[in-house]
């Protein structure tokens, strides 16, 4: 970009990932970031495991089959949030507020799609619609009236690793706003999804996801849906799968081993480096495949950091809640963000771990990035 006023709209999909803030600590030489990593795939502290209750399923079950790809998820009373008080594994203290305290929620059942929508789904509601997504748009001046004509190009941001180790408090070095990505193009103008058919789609805003769920007859989901169904049934465990990021050590998903956010960083060891195809992990006991790392995934819930503590002190189980009535982000007061979940194959125990069930995550809705898709639901 010629111009650093255009980052103003760059800051806008930034903000998808702007995570943890006043992050200081600076990445070590690589045996010894393996050492940290080690030691942060241990249990994390927690607060007052009694703050969980029993998970109440609901025994109704819908007559005939499920809509295709989608799986019955039957809804119940569950304790919704996460205790874990750290940003990471390695203990960046209360960053993780947002998903606190634990509260009571009661949703119906519902279809759930299996897996994350993906490049050729997503590919056969363009050609019938012809719809074109927000990273498709050139920016208006209206939108950014600082910004120099030469730099409204339609775009999005890509991951952009960083050439040696970098200190993490500032996230601008390891992502570029790039003319010409979208999610035909999910890495810049000569990336391609050629061959990527059953690849979770990326690049999409808010109101691309949900344009897709209404032509197919779906909507997204609500962030206690989402919750609820990323659980499959348990109660107050860490990861969708348990309490052990690798039970009998294997990976359940796909998330960044190694040096971040350095090129080539990524060992790879849960058998990817960068975005994988669906359906790679065993899936959950709902059936729900990838509720854990691949791609962030956009919930139907404006984001509020106090909503939690809002519903909890009501006293009262939340009956299929939809979200605040309007969006608060103190740190970043004039973008107007919904709710994320479930992590993205650059979440790191380095730097973000918020592929724990509990967890959450936000992003401006006329934003994209390389790491963000969704999945859909139906109500009965």
């Amino acid at each position: 970009m010629k111009n650093k006023t255009f980052w103003i709209f760059a800051i806008l999909t930034i903000s998808i990932i702007s995570i943890t803030y006043g992050v200081t600590k600076l990445i070590t030489p690589k045996t010894k970031a393996t050492e940290l990593a080690l030691d942060c795939h241990e249990l994390p502290n927690t607060a007052e495991s009694s703050a969980f209750k029993p998970t109440i399923e609901n025994k109704n079950k819908p007559k005939g089959k499920a809509p295709e790809g989608m799986v019955w998820i039957p809804g119940g009373e569950f304790s919704m949030g996460s205790n874990v008080e750290d940003e990471s594994l390695c203990s960046l203290k209360g960053v993780t507020k947002d998903a606190a305290p634990i509260h009571r929620v009661y949703v119906d059942g519902y279809y759930m799609d299996e897996a994350e929508v993906t490049n050729d789904q997503f590919e056969k509601f363009v050609k019938a619609t012809g719809y074109i997504t927000v990273a498709e748009q050139k920016p208006t001046k209206e939108e950014f009236p600082t910004a120099a004509e030469e730099d409204l190009i339609a775009g999005s941001v890509i991951f952009n690793p960083t050439p040696s180790a970098v200190n993490l408090n500032n996230f601008y070095q390891w992502w570029a706003y790039v003319g010409g990505t979208d999610w035909r193009h999910p890495l810049g103008p000569e990336s391609s999804i050629k061959g990527k058919g059953n690849y979770p789609v990326v690049q999409v805003a808010y109101e691309d996801a949900a344009a897709y769920a209404k032509w197919a007859g779906k909507r997204l989901p609500t962030e206690a849906e989402w919750e609820f169904a990323a659980r499959g049934g348990k109660t107050g465990e860490i990861y969708a799968w348990g309490n052990t990021l690798k039970p009998k050590g294997k990976f359940q998903a796909n998330i960044y081993q190694g040096h971040f956010p350095i090129k080539d960083g990524d060992t790879g060891e849960d058998g990817f480096k960068g975005i994988a195809p669906i359906k790679q992990y065993a899936p959950n006991a709902y059936g729900l495949y990838d509720v854990a790392g691949n791609v962030w995934e956009w919930t139907n819930d404006w984001y509020s950091v106090d909503y939690y503590k809002t519903l909890s002190e009501s006293g009262k189980t939340a009956r299929n809640p939809q979200g605040p009535d309007a969006y608060n982000d103190p740190n970043d007061p004039t973008q107007i963000k919904r709710v994320h979940r479930g992590g993205s194959f650059l979440c790191t125990d380095q730097y973000c771990t918020r592929y724990m069930v509990g967890t959450r995550g936000k992003g401006e809705v006329r934003s994209a990035a390389n790491h963000l898709g969704f999945r859909c639901v139906k109500s009965i």
